[in-house]
């Protein structure tokens, strides 16, 4: 019921503002004015009737045409046949480059991508997005993974796929770890201390940069001193993670960091920001 609400809206506004306008066009073809006060019926408060219509008749226009053109270009939406129809799997960025189009005062961009499917199938790929703010613009970078949605019937040797946006989050971040396991990102073992594990604090005591890079992610070791949630005891505790580069100074020696390790095996530790947990 609460999706409705918008639309019932825009259509009680379209209908005031049309009935206001058929109300001023009324008054001045019937000719109901009083001529001792205004020389026309056309000239009056009345006036402001028409007015205030086209108005509110534009905002509610240029709403349904802002959501039309981002439909139309894939960047704000999902089409109804790729919910109905389409695969989600996840798409890792390659390159980012506008395409010079702008919907509603945002950039649209074309960001290609490499596409790991449902089917554990490969393919190469590209998704327009719009972007609204500095932190999107951040958050799609080369070596990012964005859940994307594609139709099993693909055609090209690049195909179009849509930026997953039907808020299933517990399906996209499925998809985006089974990513990360296959790119050997991370470890089943890792998601589920991720998923399972007690939050802890823990400073960083040593970080060092271990040399190997995985889709322009260099893999950082750290030493880390975890305080216990429960009695306040320290131990000790080591980590490796392959980072983007503007994340790295989150992990700066001295810098508190948050983690996630089970009590049954606290020598395994998993830091606990980033996009998918580990």
């Amino acid at each position: 019921m609460p999706s409705k609400i918008p639309a019932v809206f825009r259509a009680a506004v379209s209908a005031a503002a049309l009935g206001a306008i058929g109300y001023y066009l009324w008054y001045g073809l019937t000719d109901r004015g009083d001529p001792a006060v205004y020389p026309s019926s056309w000239v009056g408060p009345q006036l402001m009737l028409p007015i205030l219509g086209f108005i509110a008749l534009s905002f509610v226009g240029s709403g349904m045409l802002a959501r039309r053109l981002l439909g139309a270009h894939g960047v704000g939406t999902n089409s109804a046949r790729m919910l109905k129809e389409g695969l989600l799997g996840a798409g890792t960025v390659l390159s980012v480059r506008p395409t010079g189009v702008l919907v509603n005062n945002r950039p649209v961009m074309r960001v290609e991508l490499s596409v790991l499917g449902a089917r554990d199938e490969t393919f190469q790929a590209y998704a327009k997005v719009a972007l609204g703010m500095a932190g999107e613009a951040a958050a799609i970078r080369p070596g990012a993974m964005l859940p994307v949605r594609y139709l099993p019937e693909r055609r090209g040797e690049v195909v179009e796929v849509e930026v997953d946006f039907s808020g299933d989050t517990a399906a996209a971040q499925e998809a985006l770890n089974r990513a990360m396991v296959k790119r050997g990102m991370t470890t089943p073992r890792r998601l589920d201390i991720a998923a399972r594990g007690v939050v802890a604090q823990a400073v960083v005591r040593t970080l060092e940069v271990t040399g190997r890079v995985r889709d322009g992610m260099p893999e950082l070791a750290l030493e880390l001193v975890v305080t216990s949630p429960g009695d306040g005891s320290s131990f000790p505790a080591h980590v490796r993670r392959f980072l983007p580069a503007d994340a790295v100074p989150k992990v700066q020696v001295g810098r508190v960091v948050q983690v996630r390790y089970l009590p049954e095996a606290p020598d395994e530790v998993v830091l606990a920001f980033g996009l998918l947990g580990e």
